[in-house]
């Protein structure tokens, strides 16, 4: 049997890393085994669904390359077969009407206003094989009678996601650990209409520094959040893979291609996953360095565009294609490149308050620092040599190594004490009289 899995989120906000983890998971599954990825909009909730967030969510998921074989299937549509289940549970005795009460309601038709409960069978056990989590138990009189339609006539979750995933043959669920305790439930729906089990693969929780459990309000976990900083896609799918699963050769940021090629969900082990968004920044740099000047180029368009925070008319893109040998080495995300060389679009440097302080106040000599260079940077040979060595010159006479000279020249010149390289961009990409310009309104705010 070929296997096939889904993804079936509910569209009631943003794409989650959680959700977006188990949709890769899934995905890569798929295409490691040659299997079917299925996409199952779950909209039964219709208070809480709104169209626009389930057009967000597919284009979050096509962000990051994760392409669906069926789908996407909307649960709402689905209703009628839903009603069809429902109703036949009840004509064969294993489900009851109950009022608002929860007390039991005599009758074996569905009527409008009633709610409908899956009756619980007594003294058995629900047990299965989950692939990550190992064997899974449950008594059923631990468990109580359960809604399965709402008075309002719509399906709950539990009997939706049972009845889709048996009428669209999903022969593998694998989903997040907090769904765990519901298995039993579905499995008895399940059993009831004849439908054969799927597969279980229940994924570890993900987690934040505080070891607590990733939260929409307190944690940075927004997909589309990640994606307008600047990260790539490809690297958050690396980063998201890494939750839980590794490669067997550990080397942990690498093509998607091969991770697709390397996963296995046995290897994937139940420990909560921790979210760690400096690593997700490191994974993020790798691949940024990885990118040739044209796709760089082409990726960073945005944030050089019409949001960069200079006057359109002094942005020069042969300029900054030029510096991007200097600049995408430095790059943390995509949405650093404007402070690394807003300095050459701008007629003035930025004032940033904290290098100021660092370079210029807290700094040693300063004054003198500037003093020496606007001589020494005057007459020197404007090329990089030159010009480092004319800085180190004027450190060397203060007692100063290269690193604590040239702090207030980059902080004069560029605004900022971190940046691409100094000599570089002051010798290939600054005309001599601007950068002495610059060094002499510096040294008049001392």
């Amino acid at each position: 049997v070929t296997p096939r899995v889904r993804f079936a989120p509910s569209p009631t906000g943003f794409l989650h890393v959680g959700s977006a983890r188990t949709a890769l998971f899934n995905w890569l599954y798929a295409r490691s085994v040659g299997g079917t990825y299925v996409l199952r909009i779950e909209d039964t909730d219709a208070e809480r669904n709104r169209r626009d967030l389930t057009d967000n969510l597919l284009a979050e998921l096509e962000w990051l390359g994760l392409d669906w074989d069926e789908g996407p299937v909307f649960q709402s549509e689905r209703q009628e077969r839903h009603r069809q289940v429902v109703a036949d549970l009840l004509e064969r005795g294993l489900a009851y009407l109950c009022d608002a009460e929860n007390r039991e309601v005599s009758g074996s038709t569905l009527v409008d206003g009633l709610a409908v409960r899956f009756r619980m069978p007594a003294g058995q056990t629900m047990a299965f094989d989950d692939i990550v989590r190992g064997e899974v138990s449950f008594a059923t009189d631990d468990l109580e009678d359960f809604v399965i339609w709402r008075s309002n006539g719509s399906p709950m979750f539990l009997l939706a996601n049972a009845v889709d995933d048996a009428d669209m043959g999903i022969t593998h669920a694998i989903r997040g650990e907090d769904l765990l305790s519901g298995v039993p439930k579905v499995l008895l729906m399940l059993d009831a209409i004849g439908a054969p089990r799927p597969t279980y693969a229940h994924l570890p929780l993900l987690v934040n520094e505080q070891r607590k459990k990733l939260s929409k309000r307190r944690d940075d976990v927004s997909i589309g959040d990640y994606r307008e900083r600047g990260y790539l896609s490809e690297a958050m799918v690396n980063y998201l893979a890494l939750l839980g699963w590794g490669p067997p050769d550990e080397v942990e940021v690498r093509p998607v291609s091969e991770i697709v090629d390397l996963f296995r969900i046995e290897d994937v082990n139940k420990a909560a996953a921790f979210f760690d968004v400096k690593k997700l920044e490191f994974v993020n740099a790798t691949h940024l360095r990885g990118l040739d000047r044209a796709d760089f180029l082409q990726r960073v368009a945005p944030w050089v565009g019409e949001s960069a925070p200079w006057p359109a008319e002094r942005f020069d893109a042969g300029v900054f294609s030029a510096m991007v040998d200097l600049v995408q080495e430095k790059l943390r995300t995509l949405a650093d490149t404007p402070r690394f060389v807003d300095f050459l679009f701008l007629s003035d440097p930025v004032d940033d308050p904290e290098s100021w302080e660092k370079a210029m106040v807290k700094g040693p000599s300063a004054a003198e620092m500037l003093d020496g260079a606007a001589v020494a940077l005057a007459d020197c040979p404007w090329d990089v040599d030159s010009v480092l060595a004319a800085v180190a010159g004027v450190g060397e006479s203060l007692g100063l190594k290269l690193g604590k000279a040239q702090a207030p020249i980059r902080v004069a010149v560029t605004g900022r004490t971190v940046g691409p390289p100094l000599f570089e961009t002051m010798a290939g990409f600054m005309e001599r009289d601007e950068v002495l310009r610059r060094i002499a309104r510096a040294r008049a705010r001392l």
